[in-house]
């Protein structure tokens, strides 16, 4: 892979950490957590989450991409990973992007991404549920790891004053 592959593939990575991050130890009633009318749920973010990213897998691929749903949050984690892994794969492979750049990639659909991960971290401390820091310059995001399975914080922090 050349340098833009790489740092895509790490940001990908670096995604399905946070999302796990956001996600580890959410009591089962988050996934249905509404914050407001209109606000979408944890649930519906995932879907929407995969969405985004199938949406930039047609880049690569051509064709149009829509989420199937699932009845279950856990289903629905697991396909939004499998989709990220897809996508991870297209860049390993060197398949060419079609009518944009690596740089509009990360700008558009993979920043949009991980902007709903860190919406995914409000909506838990919203439902009184709050994720524990940590400080993510240490954490160990493998790029080979793209599924739900990812380690604990490395550096959690000690001093968490919001702590619930």
């Amino acid at each position: 892979m050349d340098q833009k592959q790489t740092l895509l593939h790490h940001f990908l990575a670096a995604l399905a950490y946070r999302t796990q991050k956001a996600l580890r130890g959410a009591p089962a009633e988050f996934a249905s957590f509404r914050a407001a009318p209109k606000v979408r749920t944890p649930h519906e973010l995932i879907r929407h989450m995969d969405d985004v990213l199938g949406y930039s897998r047609t880049f690569f691929t051509g064709g149009s991409y829509r989420a199937p749903e699932f009845a279950e949050f856990a289903a629905a984690i697991a396909h939004f990973h499998e989709t990220l892994a897809d996508v991870a794969r297209h860049i390993e492979l060197g398949t060419r992007l079609r009518e944009l750049t690596p740089e509009i990639l990360l700008q558009g659909p993979f920043s949009d991404a991980m902007t709903h991960a860190g919406q995914l971290a409000l909506l838990r401390r919203l439902a009184g549920s709050a994720v524990p820091p940590e400080n993510f310059i240490f954490a160990d995001i493998n790029d080979a790891n793209l599924g739900p399975d990812q380690p604990l914080p490395a550096r959690p922090d000690e001093d968490w004053p919001e702590r619930p």
